[in-house]
């Protein structure tokens, strides 16, 4: 299955995509990019709220800026902690609605049981793992509760009482360490094994036990 694509692919191939994506119109070119390759895989369609997705990006960067390091060897840990504010404030803005599914999905499958916390899932470890391999040159593996149904019914039960634990949950997704104590405090000087490009989840029925 296809990544997602560079906005500004033909404009800036060399520089660093962390700095274009904390610009509104490379965020907003990305997420409509996402929008419609989640469409075309799952066959659910979405209808986006563009003042509220503007409202999202504006909350996100100024959260990003308040923990960004200043070190070096912090920026590429900071990625994956940047992608988690993001789906933190997607979750709470909530600038997304599915409109509609197909008759036959199975709602076991995540794309289908949260299509909205699905697409920015997808959408934020899209963005993570392209910062990540055009930047610092790492894979990404993610780990198996991204396909696990118990999981993602955790997922949507917490963050809408917590947002914060998306950031947990999107390192979990990722196949990283997630800290579910304060997960929104950046955790400077731990090794973290964050993961590079991630590839649309399998729309597969999950193993019955």
């Amino acid at each position: 299955m296809s990544s997602l694509s560079r906005p500004d692919a033909d404009a800036a191939d060399t520089a660093p995509v962390r700095k274009s994506a904390q610009r509104l119109r490379w965020f907003l070119a990305a997420f409509s990019d996402q929008v419609r390759r989640t469409e075309a895989e799952t066959g659910v369609t979405f209808r986006c709220d563009q003042d509220a997705l503007t409202a999202a990006f504006a909350e996100w960067l100024q959260d990003f800026q308040v923990q960004k390091p200043s070190e070096l060897g912090e920026k590429a840990s900071y990625v994956g902690f940047a992608a988690g504010l993001m789906l933190r404030t997607l979750v709470r803005r909530a600038p997304v609605v599915a409109t509609a599914k197909p008759a036959d999905a199975d709602d076991t499958h995540p794309a289908y049981f949260w299509p909205e916390g699905y697409l920015y899932v997808a959408f934020c470890l899209n963005v993570r793992g392209l910062v990540l391999e055009h930047d610092f040159h790492d894979p990404q593996h993610p780990g198996a509760e991204l396909g696990d149904p118990r999981v993602w019914w955790s997922f949507r039960e917490n963050v809408s009482r917590d947002p914060s634990l998306a950031i947990a949950f999107l390192d979990l997704f990722a196949g990283d360490e997630p800290d579910w104590t304060m997960p929104d405090l950046f955790r400077k000087g731990k090794a973290r094994e964050i993961a590079g490009r991630f590839y649309a989840m399998e729309l597969t029925a999950p193993a019955e036990d």
